[in-house]
């Protein structure tokens, strides 16, 4: 790009980048998913699930450096020591920056942490927090007005997602596995993911490379999880062919979604419970919800 002494290289683009293009090109990569995929506009009200790690809150620097307003909202999932550092990064990027972040205590909210759920259910840790992320955050976006749900998921975890959904031929999930899920009038927000042409590396360098101070710990729950497994597997193949992590993404996303669609046209009802759209007369959250606590007093 230029003379400058490089910092990074990004093999799958064939070059070397020194500071201020590689953020730049990072910048652009964001700029061009939005565009490309018409994920919203500068009127829209935005708000962004953050976690305190690199992608999140790059990813929340982006956005705002490209003009658009996002609030953010972090859960605190009663995971010890590792939910309490995580809010406290959260909130410190957030006042540094004069941005405006909710914090949502699952606990307070809904009467159970993390490991609790975990505990007194049959999903592995992993899967309790996917169902409480996914459920929580739309409640929120929906019920207090957003137009968007953005979320910081990059180029690693869609491959690896959509890797274990080919595995198993799931159906169902390769019919929503797509950078944008609009909103369904059930009560499903419009979700966006503006990072999946940034590697978790590359997110990781950005956050470094601005001075952005992100938890760098694994969440220690996440002991064993699948897709970490299979991130590592597609890791070995990258470093064997450049760019093969992408090519498989954004293969699938242009010639394999269209195949899946109708899979996704799934009839939906209001959970008897909490009202959210469910598939069946309770939802999956609810049912964890009711479990996690009978337990509770069970003990």
């Amino acid at each position: 790009m230029c003379r400058g002494k490089a910092v990074i290289a990004v093999r799958r683009h064939n070059a070397n980048f020194c500071r201020p293009h590689f953020l730049e090109h990072v910048r652009r990569q964001v700029e061009r998913t939005i565009e490309d995929y018409k994920m919203f506009g500068v009127d829209d009200r935005m708000i962004l699930g953050v976690s305190g790690g690199k992608d999140s809150l790059a990813l929340w620097d982006i956005l705002t450096g490209l003009g658009y307003r996002v609030d953010g909202v972090y859960l605190h999932l009663g995971i010890g020591e590792y939910s309490s550092e995580s809010l406290n990064l959260s909130q410190a990027f957030a006042h540094v920056r004069g941005l405006n972040l909710d914090v949502v205590d699952l606990t307070a909210e809904y009467g159970f942490a993390i490991p609790q759920a975990a505990a007194a259910s049959r999903r592995t840790p992993c899967s309790a927090c996917g169902l409480s992320k996914r459920y929580s955050l739309n409640r929120i976006a929906g019920e207090r007005g957003y137009d968007v749900l953005v979320m910081g998921h990059n180029l690693d975890d869609e491959a690896a997602t959509l890797f274990s959904n080919v595995l198993g031929w799931n159906v169902e999930y390769l019919g929503r596995q797509h950078p944008v899920l609009p909103a369904n009038g059930e009560g499903l927000c419009r979700k966006v993911k503006p990072l999946i042409r940034v590697a978790e590396r590359e997110t990781a360098a950005y956050a470094i490379l601005s001075g952005i101070e992100y938890e760098v710990e694994e969440c220690p729950m996440a002991t064993g999880n699948t897709i970490n497994r299979y991130k590592e597997w597609l890791n070995r193949l990258e470093e064997q062919s450049p760019g093969i992590k992408a090519n498989f993404l954004f293969g699938f996303l242009e010639r394999g979604s269209p195949l899946f669609e109708m899979s996704d046209h799934i009839a939906l009802r209001n959970c008897s419970n909490c009202g959210q759209p469910t598939t069946g007369d309770v939802c999956a959250f609810c049912r964890l919800q009711q479990v996690t606590i009978t337990r509770k007093h069970e003990r």
